[in-house]
Order: structure tokens, then sequence, then C-alpha cells
């Protein structure tokens, strides 16, 4: 439930902010424009948000045939979670990464990039596919990426906001010049994006997928490895990802850089391969 009304207050602040830009730069019949879109990008959202992730980083739907090991792994984890098997795709990357996304379990999709095949032993990335089918299992994935959709177009809004200040465009229906008040919404929108993903996606549920992950396979110690690995690599080869889909992976590509690794949605590499560890030494 606490998913599903996240979901709905996102949905019901993407419309408030594109109707407020909307008015901005265009008055009453701008308003309504932005209404007008907004309802849309709320269907496609819900509908389309996990093929726009996935076409965002180009990735490519594997058969059983094209990766038997990976297909084994995946069902084997969906069987122990009493999932349905989702699809696996492929990311054309060198940097180790996995993600999940997909509106419900029966609607799912695993997928992980190049570079993660080639740098993890088996056990390694079958612990990385558990915490995947984690977020399945726990639901997480709808609200993360509707999250990464919006955030998009919020940004998107905020640079159209931007725009259409500098030109002077709307506010021939309004008393006042929208282009000032445009460009305050543009100021603060960028932000508002950047918060509704961080308020969407908490580190708790990081925490959360590791745990429910290593149970899955058996192994804390193999996922435990896997996230240092992946650390160390990541550092050498960076994924070019967005800042509004970077809490969809299992390691944030965006982890210290600057001052985005005060934003992070993940917690830190070594807290988490801590907890595993102490799972380990408990059981």
């Amino acid at each position: 439930m606490g998913n599903t009304l996240k979901t709905g207050l996102l949905l019901a602040v993407l419309t408030v902010l594109f109707v407020a830009v909307g008015n901005a730069v265009g008055g009453q019949s701008g308003m309504l424009t932005a209404f007008a879109f907004a309802v849309l990008m709320n269907v496609g959202a819900y509908w389309f948000s996990d093929k726009i992730v996935l076409r965002m980083y180009r990735a490519q739907e594997v058969s059983e045939a094209e990766a038997p090991q990976l297909h084994a792994m995946v069902h084997r984890l969906a069987t122990a979670a009493s999932l349905p098997m989702p699809k696996v795709y492929l990311l054309p990357s060198d940097s180790p990464n996995a993600f999940a996304t997909g509106r419900n379990p029966a609607h799912a999709a695993v997928a992980v990039t190049q570079g993660i095949m080639r740098i993890l032993t088996p056990d390694e990335l079958e612990g990385v596919l558990a915490h995947e089918m984690a977020h399945v299992k726990n639901r997480d994935i709808l609200i993360g990426t509707i999250a990464a959709t919006l955030a998009g177009a919020v940004m998107m809004l905020a640079r159209f906001a931007q725009f259409a200040a500098i030109f002077g465009g709307g506010g021939r229906d309004r008393e006042e010049g929208g282009g000032g008040l445009g460009l305050i919404l543009m100021a603060i929108l960028a932000p508002i994006g950047a918060m509704l993903v961080q308020m969407a996606v908490s580190r708790s549920r990081e925490y959360q997928a590791d745990a429910s992950g290593a149970r899955f396979c058996g192994r804390p110690e193999s996922l435990a490895r896997a996230l240092e690995k992946i650390a160390a690599a990541s550092s050498r080869v960076p994924l070019e990802a967005s800042a509004a889909t970077a809490h969809m992976f299992i390691l944030s590509p965006l982890s210290g850089k600057g001052m985005m690794s005060l934003f992070s949605t993940h917690p830190p590499v070594e807290k988490r391969v801590e907890r595993l560890r102490s799972m380990r030494v408990a059981a």
C-alpha cells in the first residue's frame, strides 16, 4: 500500500507542476494545455515507463537460447521468491551494473550490463540478480520506474520554463508577464525533480533488497563480493546514466561525483557489505 500511495502522490505532484508552469508561461490556455499533457504523461508513466527506461539504455531482450546461464539463474531465483519469470535484458555497456523495472511482478524485467557479466563469477552474478528479484518481490519497481520517468519530465519542464522566460513566451492572457515567473519556476523545478526521486526511493529499500536477495540465493557473501567488485570497476568504467534513473541501479552510477554523492539514493557500499557479511556470520 505504501508504494501505491507514493505512486499516486508522484502523479499528482507532476500534474500540479505541469499546470503551474503552463499557467506561468501561457496563462489560462497554457494551463489547459499543460493539464492535458500531464494527464497523458501520467497514463504513459504508469503503462510505459519501464519501456522508456529500457530504451533509454538501449537494452536488448535476450532469449533463453541466447543467454542460457543467465536465464537459468533468473528462473531459479524467481522460483525461490515465488515470482513469475521476468523478461531478461542485456545493456550494451562495459560498466558493471544491473536494475529491475516493470509495473508489477507479472510485467517485470531484469537488466544487466555486458560489463557485469564479464567481471562477476556465477555465484556473484546470482547474488546481484537475487537483489533485483527482491526489488520485484518487495514491489519497489513500479515506484522506482515511475519516479525515473517523472523526474525526467520535470527536468524537461524546467528547461521549457527557462526557454519561455528567456524569450518572453506566454503571458498574453495574464496581467503580469510570465517570463519572470517562468524563470523562477525553472530555478526551483529541477531541484524538486531530484527531490521527488529521493523521496520516492529511500536508502532503506536497498538494505531490504540486499537482505531479501541474500536469502533468495542463500549466499550473502556472494552479493557482498559482487558489490565490492562493481564499486571498484565502476570507478574505472563509469556508466553514463541520467540522474533521474540512477536510483534504479544496484549501485548508483553517480556515486562519488561531486555534489551528487550528497543526494545518493544508495547507502555506502561498505555499509551494505558489512550488513551482508553479518548475515553470513549469524547464519
